[in-house]
């Protein structure tokens, strides 16, 4: 019962969590155990986290019984791209320079995540820096596409794309300055999404110059969401966007409902064909 959830998207299981039919933990120990099945075929994580996602779902069942409120993504298994900042969690970038750095803060788009209850199952291998359309890096094995193991998942957010195929989490982030989210979504039959630049604020990670090689994105660089499906993008959206002012290239809040948008019909201008 428990595995054949985690075939629901992200959007679904938060709303299981919330109202009792399934505890976070529940859901957390089942991705845990697709991960440690699936994952020596896919290789798509370098530094799984199941402790932490143990005692962040603890944390979620906690607030439930208590009768406080849980966030929007409560209770779901995230994928984290290896380039993107987590604290007290190893970002290796996937180069040797910074095979034992852990960083002390989350980069904004975690912190968001994990500020609307999202349970963090682990980090997803890239290529060095994130330059590669493929996932090879000189620290872990290179992901296999699911699809065919034969074949890459694209890249560089080739970790992400594939354990979202691999169905061992709904939503995962990536980054992208040149098809990095684009690229393995479309490998990998999954979405992604390259918002504006500043839409989703990136901090600090490659906009902070204290980190060379990662910092070379700097200009470039966005942080977008992966996803199994539209709805969830839209989900993840709705809590990645908006302004942060540690991000100097951060842009004011648009008029955009990303979860009302799902509904909306497109209309063609009368003055178009």
């Amino acid at each position: 019962m428990f595995d054949e959830l985690l075939d629901k998207d992200a959007t679904a299981l938060a709303a299981l969590i919330r109202c009792g039919e399934v505890s976070a933990r529940e859901v957390t120990q089942a991705a845990i155990d697709r991960q440690q099945a699936r994952e020596p075929l896919i290789q798509a994580f370098c530094t799984p986290t199941p402790e932490l996602a143990l005692a962040q779902a603890k944390a979620v069942d906690t607030r439930r019984a208590s009768g406080k409120p849980l966030g929007a993504l409560a209770g779901v298994p995230l994928a984290v791209k290896d380039l993107i900042c987590t604290a007290g969690v190893k970002t290796t970038s996937g180069s040797a320079a910074y095979q034992d750095f852990v960083p002390e803060e989350d980069d904004i788009a975690v912190e968001r995540l994990l500020a609307a209850d999202a349970i963090l199952l682990g980090k997803t291998t890239a290529p060095e820096f994130g330059y590669s359309g493929v996932g090879h890096n000189p620290l872990y094995p290179s992901p296999r596409n699911p699809w065919d193991l034969s074949k890459t998942p694209g890249g560089s957010s080739a970790g992400s794309g594939a354990a979202l195929a691999a169905r061992m989490c709904p939503i995962a982030l990536g980054s992208d300055g040149g098809g990095s989210v684009r690229i393995p979504a479309a490998h990998c039959g999954v979405y992604g999404l390259k918002a504006s630049m500043g839409r989703v604020p990136l901090w600090p990670g490659c906009r902070d110059e204290r980190y060379p090689g990662v910092s070379s994105w700097e200009s470039l660089e966005h942080i977008g969401p992966m996803t199994r499906t539209v709805r969830d993008a839209a989900l993840m959206m709705s809590l990645l966007a908006g302004p942060d002012m540690r991000d100097r290239h951060s842009i004011p809040s648009s008029d955009v409902d990303w979860l009302a948008s799902l509904d909306k019909t497109l209309e063609r201008p009368a003055n178009r064909l």
